[in-house]
């Protein structure tokens, strides 16, 4: 199982703060990405945000990074600071 985290305007976009999610075989970020874009819209324009950042278990991360059970991904947009 994994949790999924959404942050700033994409909780507020998808109406969701967390979910979890069950894979039956190994994936990667972009597996699970995927997966949640076949929901449709709001789903599928959100996740294909370019500026889209994501980090596993509080840590950066690609979207070739592998995925375990037990895992945190978050989803949330770049920090500005000023």
């Amino acid at each position: 199982m994994i949790t999924l985290l959404y942050f700033a305007r994409y909780r507020e976009v998808l109406g969701l703060d967390s979910e979890q999610l069950v894979f039956a075989k190994p994936c990667t970020v972009q597996d699970v990405i995927e997966q949640l874009k076949q929901r449709g819209e709001p789903w599928s324009s959100t996740l294909s945000d370019s500026k889209l950042m994501l980090a596993v278990n509080q840590t950066i991360a690609s979207a070739e990074q592998e995925l375990n059970d037990g895992d945190e991904l978050a989803f949330f947009p770049p920090v500005t600071g000023g």
